[in-house]
Formats: C-alpha cells, sequence, structure tokens
C-alpha cells in the first residue's frame, strides 16, 4: 500500500496538475471594443484598405495608395501622378468618414451590451446597420480601385500586378480597358 502512495506521490510530482483550458478569447475582454482588434480600430480610424478591395486588387484594379507607392517603377507621368494622388486625397477622407461611423456603430454597440440593455431586435438593427456601414466603407475603396484603373495603361496595370507579385497568368493582368 505504502509502495502505492509513494507511487502516485512520484507521479503528481512529474506529471502537473491539470490546468483549465484558457479560451483563445481571454485577454481580449480588455478591448476598447470587443469585436475589433487594434489593427481594425486603427485602420478604420485611417482609411486603411485592409483587404477591403481585394476583389479589384486581385483582378487587375490597382489601389490608389499602391499606384503611389510604386509611380516610378510604373512610369507614371506628371498628370498620372497628380490624379492618382488627388483620387487618394479624396478616398481617404470618404474612407475615413465612413470609418468613423463603423467605429461609433460598432462603440454604441459594445455600450449595450456592457450595459446589459440589449435586446434582440436591437441586436439585429445595431448589426444589419453596422453591415450596411461596412458595405460604404468597402464600396469606397472598391470605387477607387476602378477609377484608379482608368488612370494607368494595361502595360501598366500589368507592372504593378507583377510589382505587387500577383500572378501573370491571372486575370489581372490581362482584360485590361483603361482609358488611357
Amino acid at each position: 500500500m505504502l509502495s502505492r502512495i509513494l507511487l502516485a506521490l512520484a507521479f503528481t510530482a512529474v506529471v502537473p496538475p491539470a490546468v483549465a483550458a484558457e479560451s483563445p478569447y481571454a485577454t481580449l475582454e480588455q478591448r476598447e471594443i470587443k469585436a475589433l482588434s487594434a489593427d481594425e480600430i486603427t485602420a478604420l480610424r485611417t482609411g486603411q484598405g485592409f483587404s477591403q478591395a481585394l476583389s479589384a486588387e486581385l483582378n487587375g484594379f490597382p489601389g490608389p495608395r499602391h499606384v503611389i507607392e510604386l509611380a516610378d517603377r510604373l512610369g507614371l507621368d506628371a498628370a498620372q501622378r497628380s490624379a492618382v494622388e488627388t483620387l487618394f486625397a479624396s478616398m481617404q477622407a470618404e474612407a475615413v468618414a465612413a470609418g468613423e461611423a463603423v467605429l461609433d456603430a460598432e462603440a454604441d454597440f459594445e455600450r449595450a451590451f456592457r450595459a446589459d440593455t440589449i435586446t434582440e431586435s436591437e441586436v439585429a438593427a445595431a448589426t444589419e446597420e453596422i453591415g450596411r456601414l461596412r458595405g460604404i466603407l468597402r464600396g469606397i475603396h472598391l470605387r477607387y480601385h476602378l477609377r484608379t484603373k482608368t488612370l494607368l495603361t494595361p502595360h501598366q496595370v500589368a507592372l504593378y500586378n507583377a510589382a505587387r507579385g500577383y500572378s501573370a497568368g491571372g486575370h489581372g493582368a490581362h482584360g485590361s480597358h483603361t482609358a488611357q
């Protein structure tokens, strides 16, 4: 009997006691808005695309921010550069305003949960509104990708795709229908 007790004690010394499984959400309760990471909040406040325009970007519709970054490699002339910079400034203004609207709606939603006052119908209304606002924001980014492409030649679009590391065989490298 003593040997069994000693064996059990030896076993527990080697094997740590069971630790409660930690939730992947364990530290998220510290967030300002629980549903949004710090990076998402920053992106919304600063007008960043945060992958909202991937449908355009990966199908040969360059974004104005990246076209400006690649202006020399793309061989933009002064008029193109100026036009893309103007587009970018407009997109930023619209995206920041739309991002702030999303943040306000998310913060209101968060406050209602914190206060323990939210109802099912309010959840439905709030989530639909947040979805609508996010759709507006995504649309802003996508529209400016469309507008940017019209300022580039097919060759510049191909250079852009190559510079960004996109496949030459994808839709993004072919079928360009630009104005210039």
